[in-house]
């Protein structure tokens, strides 16, 4: 068992250290998992939500449109939250080298699967099938009544946004549209918190990467696996509130350090 880099009275160790350290780590296990947050995709240019140039922190108005019930209740919000879509880096962005090194894990047999917080997509962009992908929190690729749960393409509903419709509603019942996303409120999908479960149970190791692991219940999988069989390194450019859990805390960039850790 390696030393947590930022444990409790533990000395911090450099990051190169602690790149060596986690690759050799992961590359012993036979089992692997990586849990993705926010930060995995900054560098492919999507902001984070907290983060100091977070999507959140520059516009309050995002965050409190990510409160479902607020969101169904006001459509001025609504309104800006279509236009927010329509301007979202997300339709450009391309995987960057973090996800694309999960890849070396899935090629060699290694992988068990990723659980994400993401709602890109990216991870399938990247070439990993969906049923290695896990996404907890949803997806924006798709819009969704609020109401009677339809779901159709974005491109669709995004199009009559482009039309001149401010904020379209459902085809099918009337009712308010939104991103396929799970806001404030709402409760994730218990299969596919089941199948999170599973994946990261799996796992001899496991990688978190890019999230701050303060949103629940997502983050409390990460902490059962680490208290449970797994050893978990931890891969974010700020402190955690489960890295005294982790075997290894790797500091830094994580589009940088994951490729170190897990390329071939």
């Amino acid at each position: 068992m390696f030393v947590a880099a930022n444990g409790p009275g533990q000395p911090t160790a450099q990051a190169g250290e602690c790149i060596v350290q986690a690759r050799e780590l992961v590359g012993a296990a036979c089992s692997v998992a990586l849990f993705t947050g926010a930060g995995l995709s900054t560098g492919s240019g999507i902001p984070d939500y907290r983060g100091p140039n977070g999507s959140w922190t520059a516009d309050p108005d995002a965050m409190r449109g990510s409160h479902t019930a607020i969101y169904a209740a006001e459509a001025d919000l609504r309104q800006r939250a279509w236009q927010r879509r329509l301007a979202s880096p997300m339709w450009q962005a391309k995987p960057n080298a973090g996800h694309i090194c999960i890849l070396d894990l899935e090629v060699a047999g290694r992988l068990c699967g990723v659980v994400t917080q993401n709602i890109d997509g990216l991870h399938q962009a990247a070439g990993l099938g969906e049923e290695k992908v896990v996404e907890l929190h949803g997806t924006m690729w798709r819009s969704r009544c609020l109401s009677c749960g339809e779901r159709r393409e974005m491109s669709e509903t995004l199009d009559r946004v482009r039309a001149g419709d401010p904020d379209p509603s459902c085809g099918n019942c009337g009712g308010v549209l939104s991103s396929d996303t799970v806001g404030f409120g709402e409760k994730l999908d218990p299969l596919l918190l089941q199948r999170a479960e599973e994946i990261l149970g799996e796992a001899e190791v496991v990688v978190a990467v890019g999230s701050s692991l303060t949103v629940h219940p997502a983050a409390g999988l990460v902490a059962r696996a680490a208290m449970g069989h797994a050893d978990l390194v931890i891969c974010n450019g700020q402190p955690t509130p489960y890295d005294a859990l982790a075997s290894l805390v790797v500091p830094g960039d994580v589009s940088e350090t994951l490729p170190a850790i897990l390329g071939s």
